[in-house]
């Protein structure tokens, strides 16, 4: 089976889906939002690079949120 449908998945696999995929929308929002309004003198490393990590969905948001920001301003 290739593609399952969502009526196909069990219970386990939607409750987590359902858990784990609007925490990983927020992380993402919030290490956004971050970046953005976080001047580069504050960001560990060059912007650009955590902008690209960023895609790696969840490490990137969460090693953003834990070690890309320097002393500082925190959100």
């Amino acid at each position: 089976m290739a593609n399952p449908h969502w009526s196909d998945l069990p219970r386990w696999q939607k409750a987590g889906t359902l858990i784990v995929a609007p925490a990983e929308i927020v992380l993402t929002a919030l290490a956004v939002a971050d970046l953005i309004r976080r001047p580069s003198a504050e960001v560990r490393g060059p912007k650009a690079l955590w902008w690209a990590g960023l895609l790696v969905q969840p490490l990137g948001p969460i090693a953003y949120l834990a070690w890309g920001r320097s002393a500082g301003r925190r959100i």
